[in-house]
């Protein structure tokens, strides 16, 4: 797939713990110069060196959409590999200032089941999969939504091929021309930090 993307990219991953979004976010960039890709886990660890919530969850995203716009305005692609549970912090990591970006939603499907057990081998328990219930929400609203299963190798690459020939195409559904623009940034930001405020009490 190299030199072959169409276009300038923000996709936003959202899945549970251990459903496979470091791993595409990794491959999409060892597999496209022009793509990058920024970790909310990483930073926040970086940071505060605590899970979330921790202490100053809106610096966290406020330093992702800063890392994000200065990426695309440098004409990479960025791809932003988080949980992304609830329909506020999606739209805000979805959001930008730059123009001309086509944005996609990568939501991914694993089964309970294998989810449980892949977090259990790793981690030694379930309560990150448990904390996740709780701030699940379906997608809503006009997001370009691309499904993504990986409940084992062979639904991983499956997806992984229809995935890279979306982005290959000259005429995908998930350019800006064809959907409407959601609520402006700012209100969106508003937003977010109302809810992030509600979360750490």
């Amino acid at each position: 797939m190299k030199d072959s993307v169409k276009g300038l990219w923000n996709i936003v991953l959202s899945g549970y713990p251990k459903s496979g979004k470091t791993m595409l976010a990794q491959r999409l960039v060892a597999e496209n110069p022009n793509f990058t890709r920024v970790g909310v886990d990483e930073l926040r660890n970086m940071l505060f060196n605590e899970v979330p919530p921790c202490r100053d969850e809106f610096l966290v995203y406020s330093m992702i959409a800063y890392i994000r716009d200065n990426l695309l305005g440098k004409a990479y692609s960025v791809v932003i590999d988080s949980t992304a549970p609830d329909n506020i912090t999606r739209s805000f990591l979805l959001s930008t200032r730059i123009r001309k970006v086509n944005r996609m939603l990568v939501l991914f499907n694993v089964e309970r089941a294998v989810i449980v057990e892949r977090n259990i081998m790793l981690f030694g328990n379930a309560s990150a999969v448990v904390a996740w219930d709780k701030r699940w929400e379906p997608p809503v609203g006009s997001v370009p939504i691309f499904k993504f299963r990986s409940n084992n190798v062979e639904e991983f690459e499956a997806c992984y091929a229809r995935l890279r020939e979306l982005l290959k195409s000259e005429t995908h559904p998930f350019r800006p021309e064809f959907y409407r623009i959601p609520i402006p940034i700012k209100e969106i930001r508003n937003a977010l930090k109302i809810f992030l405020k509600k979360r750490s009490k």
